[in-house]
């Protein structure tokens, strides 16, 4: 039958590779979305990763000072 018809055998293939590039090009779209997302988290966690180590510092250094507080302190006791 399909070398009675190879036009239709022809138009049916290329039907099938046109669906495939189809859901090709949505697959891209929707991981370029998801990777601009991503992107975007990322940003966002590092911001507050920076936050959070500038806090840590300072509390550091805040206990480090009430230590030194502490045992000046004792020895004038």
């Amino acid at each position: 039958m399909a070398a009675d018809k190879p036009g239709q055998v022809g138009e049916l293939e290329l039907k099938k590779l046109e669906a495939g590039i189809d859901e090709m090009i949505r697959s891209c779209d929707r991981l370029k979305e998801e990777n601009r997302a991503l992107r975007k988290h990322q940003a966002t966690l590092m911001n507050e990763r920076a936050s959070l180590i500038e806090r840590n510092q300072q509390a550091h250094s805040r206990v480090e000072t009430i230590i030194r507080r502490l045992k000046v302190f004792e020895q004038e006791t």
